[in-house]
């Protein structure tokens, strides 16, 4: 969605930066209000994942944090010029993400197109 929507803002003459949001999953019942009231989807595979994992606060936190990093590495990848994280006074999830994408360097070699 993120690059559908630049390719979008730059045919319509938009040429600033345009940096994505991710908010890593951490809470089950906190992400299902959430969407309902905006609107917002979650992948029907993440979602699945969630659901078996809904009475595991540590497992729903751990697909989280793995799923925004997975995220993250593909938007960084294919040149995103940064990440805005909306981890909601959960600083310990950012610095997780941050981790796993200092090892990985997503941006300095880009993903291979299929």
């Amino acid at each position: 969605m993120y690059f559908d929507f630049v390719e979008r803002a730059r045919a319509a003459g938009v040429d600033v930066p345009i940096i994505p949001g991710v908010m890593p999953i951490t809470n089950f019942g906190q992400i299902k209000r959430f969407t309902e009231l905006c609107g917002a989807t979650i992948p029907s595979h993440l979602a699945c994942e969630l659901e078996a994992r809904q009475d595991d606060p540590d497992a729903v936190r751990d697909l989280g944090v793995a799923f925004a990093t997975l995220q993250c590495s593909e938007l960084l990848a294919r040149g995103a010029p940064g990440i805005h994280f909306y981890v909601l006074n959960r600083a310990p999830v950012a610095r997780s993400v941050l981790a796993a994408l200092r090892a990985a360097r997503p941006w300095a070699r880009p993903l291979a197109r299929v």
